[in-house]
């Protein structure tokens, strides 16, 4: 049980522990065994005074039980290292500021920030990766590939609807795919994705301006989700964890 928190704050922080878990992880069910792995030692946390939310202090959790399962020291990790892949997750994908972030990861905020400064120099010279880009809305999809551009990546098509999405993954065989969730009237994200995957194995980042509704760990959802709008940041770490791989095989 986890009796030194408010249970509803607790509740309220999941979904965003699944959303980090999983990008850490590359995996729906192996996020979400994280998590609840994460919740069993919950409890034990030293009873210390912290200035963390609930929020922060299950991502701390998550992030020391992840060290602990995977058993590497921060700087054992080829490409970026794992304080650097924690920080980056945090600040980028779940918008925690920096000095939280460090405090979670037990560093101090200037040692985070050189850290993170580190890490936006090799995001910048990770290979070009090719995307398609599964969008209805024109503008949006514009967007959106501004962003993979200015991210150094290349925009290999933007299919507009699920028959669309379908055809050019098969057409343009691209190394990433960044996907809506909900095409209107062209059909559904996740059913794109499914069949794209009958036949083709492409890393998938899904899109959605509620990403609480993917995050709840009661049926299959996409182990990559980003919040709409976002930053080109934000891409880039998370196609860096799609791309590379997670660190585990939880």
């Amino acid at each position: 049980m986890v009796s030194d928190l408010p249970r509803q704050e607790l509740y309220r922080a999941l979904p965003f522990a699944r959303r980090f878990a999983r990008a850490l992880t590359r995996g729906q069910q192996s996020g979400d065994k994280l998590v609840t792995e994460a919740l069993k030692r919950f409890p034990i946390l030293p009873d210390e005074e912290t200035s963390l939310s609930a929020r922060h202090r299950l991502y701390r959790i998550v992030a020391e039980t992840f060290r602990q399962i995977v058993k590497i020291a921060p700087d054992d990790v080829p490409g970026l290292s794992l304080d650097q892949r924690f920080l980056l997750l945090l600040t980028a994908l779940e918008e925690v500021p920096i000095g939280k972030a460090a405090e979670i990861i037990g560093l101090d905020e200037r040692t985070a920030m050189h850290k993170v400064m580190e890490a936006h120099k090799g995001l910048r010279s990770m290979a070009e990766t090719s995307v398609l880009i599964i969008e209805d809305e024109p503008i949006i999809a514009f967007d959106i590939q501004n962003i993979v551009e200015q991210s150094g990546h290349r925009c290999v098509g933007v299919a507009h609807t699920e028959a669309d999405a379908v055809r050019l993954a098969r057409e343009t065989q691209p190394d990433l795919i960044l996907a809506d969730i909900n095409l209107g009237a062209g059909g559904d994200g996740m059913s794109a994705v499914r069949r794209i995957g009958q036949n083709q194995d492409i890393p998938v980042i899904f899109v959605t301006a509620y990403p609480e509704r993917l995050l709840t760990g009661e049926s299959e959802e996409p182990p990559f989700v980003i919040t709409k709008p976002f930053e080109p940041m934000t891409l880039a770490i998370t196609t860096y964890q799609t791309v590379t791989g997670g660190l585990s095989t939880i």
